[in-house]
């Protein structure tokens, strides 16, 4: 029972302890996308770092202070209403990315992109929707209008998406006042759209799951075989064949998308002449795949 509990412990602590490395990565990538392409080109971006560029572009005030200034208050103020397990990950990250910034822009002070807006604009935006893509894979938080987003949904039906897209709107168009461009108000807005694709196809990659429906004869060593080498539950189904009135027995099996190979693999091994059934599925909640979770 005690060697039960220690692995688990163990487990737990290995997956946090990945859960913060991940999102050390992708602050250092949202820091290289800002920093690094669109802040020398004078390109607007969304949520703080938006705010931070937009006062750096007026006074010269270093964006990482105001980047953690404006943090520093939303989550004061995220601690009252949400809870601390709600920003743990999100004081983090947002210290990781307050402390690399002067790092990263110490390296690239001219930036590494010159009177090419468009080309800044494309690399920073995937870099900048990649950091967060792996930050959000972590289950982890860039801070800034994820909390805002957060508290208004908490009290109104509004979904997250929707408050952060009117957000980032408004700070992007802010810029104007500053940049006095508006060419780079429009290269503002494709950031956010191409950020936030890149986004999107990071979190599903990372997370897309698929099924397997398997009839075969050897049906007990698949199993098993999956059970071993994948870690992942096998549940048998009896079933009747309509034609032979056989009985038969199905596997009914989910894993992540980069495992179907392996699955496959396995399955020819065993038996070439088996059944197999595979289907992307949208959402997969439980003991080795996302948690459930409800407003």
């Amino acid at each position: 029972m005690n060697q039960a509990l220690s692995a688990t412990r163990k487990q737990k602590i290995l997956r946090e302890t990945k859960d913060y490395l991940m999102i050390a990565l992708g602050m250092v990538m949202y820091g290289i996308g800002w920093t690094a392409f669109l802040l020398p080109s004078d390109i607007p971006s969304g949520a703080v770092p938006g705010i931070a560029s937009i006062v750096y572009w007026a006074t010269g005030f270093p964006v990482q202070y105001t980047y953690l200034i404006i943090n520093f208050l939303l989550l004061l103020l995220a601690l009252k209403i949400l809870g601390l397990k709600f920003c743990l990950k999100t004081i983090f990250a947002v210290f990781v990315l307050t402390a690399i910034l002067g790092v990263i822009q110490s390296f690239f002070k001219e930036g590494l992109i010159h009177d090419q807006p468009f080309m800044a604009c494309v690399l920073g935006a995937s870099f900048c929707g990649g950091g967060i893509g792996v930050a959000f894979s972590a289950n982890g938080s860039t801070g800034g209008t994820d909390i805002i987003a957060a508290i208004v949904n908490k009290y109104r039906d509004i979904t997250l998406g929707r408050v952060i897209l009117i957000c980032d709107v408004i700070i992007i168009s802010s810029s104007y006042l500053v940049l006095h461009d508006w060419e780079k108000v429009v290269y503002g807005y494709t950031v956010l759209f191409i950020s936030s694709f890149v986004l999107d196809q990071v979190v599903n990659s990372a997370r897309q799951s698929v099924q397997f429906f398997i009839i075969s004869s050897k049906y007990e060593e698949i199993g098993r075989r999956i059970n071993k080498d994948l870690h992942r539950g096998v549940t048998f189904i009896d079933g009747v064949g309509c034609y032979t009135q056989n009985n038969v027995k199905m596997m009914f099996v989910l894993a992540k998308k980069r495992e179907s190979s392996t699955i496959f693999r396995l399955i020819k091994d065993i038996d070439p002449h088996a059944f197999v059934s595979q289907s992307a599925v949208i959402g997969v909640f439980g003991e080795g795949f996302d948690k459930i979770k409800v407003k």
